[in-house]
């Protein structure tokens, strides 16, 4: 009999294994003016992104957040019922000159949100 070994898989040119697929963000508050609030309209930091340049590579690309819920609900293609829900977002263009960029999701942003992970 041939004995199988399972090694971790691992990319050739890092040596790394695999792991997200996503860049780290935070979300730092809603597009506002200096009395006026947006709140249609949230702003994030994109992890390693420090100048208006950097931002172009993320214009159209989509963004969630992912929460947990009180009540488990049922997920489109998946068995068991969870109590993870996700916002879905795009990214719309640029904020600022410090690599900020303004987002639009499919329902606000709630504001306990604030400083915390988008992916």
């Amino acid at each position: 009999m041939a004995e199988t070994t399972t090694e971790p898989i691992v990319d050739k040119k890092t040596g790394q294994k695999p792991g997200r697929l996503y860049v780290k963000a935070v979300f730092t508050g809603y597009k506002r003016g200096l009395r006026n609030q947006h709140e249609n309209t949230s702003l994030l930091k994109i992890e390693g992104v420090n100048a208006k340049d950097d931002t172009r590579f993320y214009m159209g690309k989509k963004c969630a957040y992912v929460y947990k819920a009180k009540n488990l609900t049922a997920c489109p293609g998946h068995e068991k019922r969870s109590k993870l829900r996700v916002i879905w977002g795009k990214i719309t263009r640029s904020h600022g000159n410090s690599g900020a960029v303004r987002a639009k999701f499919s329902a606000n942003l709630p504001a306990n949100a604030m400083g915390r992970r988008i992916r």
